[in-house]
C-alpha cells in the first residue's frame, strides 16, 4: 500500500465508528450530541496529526489551515476544501465525511511531493449541513453567509423541544454570536467541495470523478394539519376530523406533482399527535422535500401539492398551516473555476464529465459568496442517504488524487 493510500485507509478507519448505530448500520451523527463531539474532537486530531492550526468559528464550523506563514487561521486568500461530518438518520458512511477525509488526505500527498502552499489551505467542517436535529439544510453554512437570521436559527427546536440555542450552550459554544462573519468569507477565494455522487451518473459514463456544474433549486415545507382527537373505536366515520387523511392526501399529491413537472419531491418524516394506536389524531405533521430542474417547476410542483393538501384539509374539516423552513435557489458554480479545475485534473489524465445535481452542499450556500466548485466521486449503485451508500476505495483515492491535483493548482508553488 503506498503512502497516500494508508494516509487515506487510516483517516477513514478511524472516522467510521463515530456515530454508527450498530442495530442499524447507519449513522445518527446529528450537531450537537456526543456522536458530533466525538466527529469534531476526531477532525480536531487528524488535523492536529498535520500541524494544521485549528479553529471553530462561531457558528460552529470547524476549520483546519496549512499556512505558508504563521499566520492567524485562514488568512487572506485562502482556498477551502472540506464538506460536513453530520448525517442524516441512519445515513451512509461517505455523504460529508468523503470530503473531509479526502481533503486531509489531499494535504498529505501534496506534503509527500514536496509541494508547499503559496497561500492558505483549509480544511472545514460545516455544521448541521443536513438538518437533521434542527430542521433547516446547510445551517453552518447559511449563518456565516448571513443567509439565515440568527435569532430565528437560535429559536430552532429537535423533536424534543431542545432548542439551538439551548444545544450549543450545553456544548460549550456562545449562540449570542451566531451570524454573519464577513471578515471569514473575505480571507475565501475559493472553495472546492468533494463530495460522494448521489446518483449514478458517472457510473454510466465509465469515470471515476466527475465536476458539478450546478444545484436544483430546492427547499423544505413543514405542513401541519390541526383536526379533532377522538376514539378510534366509537367515533363514526362522517363525524371525524382526521388530520391524517390529508396528509395522505398530500403525500400522493406530492408524487403526481412531481412527476407531471419532471421535478423530486418527497414527503420523508412526519409526526402524528398524541400518537396513539386507538386514537384519532389531533395533529399531524409532515415536512416535503421539493427540488426541481428551474424555479418555475419547482414552485408549480409545490403550488399543486399544497392546494391538493388545502382541498383534502377542508373536505376533513381539517385545518392546514403551510411554512416555508427554508429555501435555496439554482446554483451555477463559478464557470471559470470549473474550466480551470477540468484542466487542471486534464492534465494529469483524469477524465472528469460534468454533471448537475438535485442534492443540495454547503458549496451550493457559498457559491452565492465565493467562486466554488464541487468534485463527485462515483457511487456505483446511486443509493445515498442510506447504510447501503458506497464507494469503492480506489475511485475514493481517485477522487482525493483529483482534490489534491485542484488544490496544488491553485494554491502550491
Amino acid at each position: 500500500m503506498s503512502d497516500a493510500e494508508q494516509s487515506f485507509a487510516t483517516l477513514w478507519e478511524s472516522l467510521l465508528p463515530v456515530g454508527r448505530d450498530s442495530g442499524t448500520g447507519g449513522y445518527r451523527r446529528f450537531s450537537w450530541t456526543p456522536a458530533d463531539a466525538s466527529a469534531r474532537s476526531w477532525f480536531m486530531n487528524a488535523a492536529a496529526v498535520r500541524n494544521l492550526r485549528t479553529y471553530a468559528d462561531r457558528n460552529g464550523n470547524l476549520w483546519a489551515s496549512w499556512d505558508p506563514d504563521p499566520e492567524p487561521v485562514l488568512a487572506a486568500g485562502a482556498i477551502v476544501t472540506g464538506s460536513h461530518l453530520d448525517s442524516v438518520p441512519d445515513g451512509g458512511a461517505y455523504d460529508g465525511p468523503l470530503g473531509v477525509v479526502t481533503a486531509f488526505a489531499a494535504i498529505d500527498m501534496l506534503r509527500e511531493r514536496g509541494r508547499r502552499p503559496a497561500r492558505p489551505v483549509a480544511v472545514a467542517a460545516f455544521t448541521e449541513e443536513e438538518g437533521a436535529r434542527f430542521g433547516v439544510a446547510c445551517l453552518g453554512s447559511r449563518l456565516l453567509t448571513g443567509v439565515t437570521d440568527p435569532a430565528k436559527a437560535r429559536a430552532l427546536t429537535d423533536r424534543n423541544g431542545v432548542t439551538l440555542a439551548g444545544a450549543m450552550t450545553a456544548a460549550g459554544l456562545d449562540p449570542d454570536a451566531i451570524g454573519p462573519d464577513e471578515a471569514l468569507l473575505a480571507s475565501i477565494a475559493a472553495y472546492v467541495e468533494l463530495h460522494i455522487e448521489q446518483g449514478r451518473a458517472l457510473a454510466d459514463r465509465g469515470a471515476a470523478v466527475g465536476l458539478a456544474a450546478g444545484i436544483w433549486p430546492h427547499g423544505r415545507w413543514r405542513l401541519t394539519f390541526t383536526g379533532r382527537a377522538d376514539h378510534a373505536g366509537t367515533t363514526r366515520l362522517a363525524d371525524r376530523h382526521d388530520p391524517m387523511l390529508p396528509c395522505a392526501a398530500a403525500v400522493l399529491a406530492a408524487r403526481d406533482a412531481a412527476a407531471g413537472h419532471g421535478a423530486l419531491a418527497t414527503v420523508g418524516k412526519l409526526t402524528a399527535e398524541p400518537g396513539g394506536v386507538n386514537a384519532i389524531c389531533s395533529r399531524v405533521t409532515a415536512w416535503l422535500d421539493a427540488r426541481a430542474p428551474d424555479e418555475h417547476r419547482l414552485a408549480a410542483t409545490v403550488d399543486q401539492v399544497l392546494a391538493a393538501a388545502g382541498d383534502a384539509a377542508a373536505a376533513q374539516g381539517v385545518a392546514l398551516d403551510a411554512t416555508q423552513e427554508s429555501a435555496t435557489p439554482a446554483v451555477e458554480f463559478d464557470a471559470p473555476l470549473r474550466d480551470r479545475l477540468a484542466s487542471a485534473l486534464a492534465a494529469r489524465g483524469i477524465s472528469a464529465p460534468v454533471l448537475g445535481t438535485g442534492a443540495g452542499h454547503d458549496a451550493g450556500v457559498l457559491a452565492a459568496r465565493v467562486p466554488a466548485a464541487m468534485l463527485f466521486v462515483r457511487n456505483p449503485t446511486g443509493v445515498s442517504h442510506s447504510p447501503a451508500e458506497h464507494a469503492e476505495p480506489a475511485d475514493c483515492l481517485a477522487g482525493a488524487e483529483a482534490l489534491a491535483a485542484a488544490l496544488e493548482d491553485l494554491a502550491c508553488q
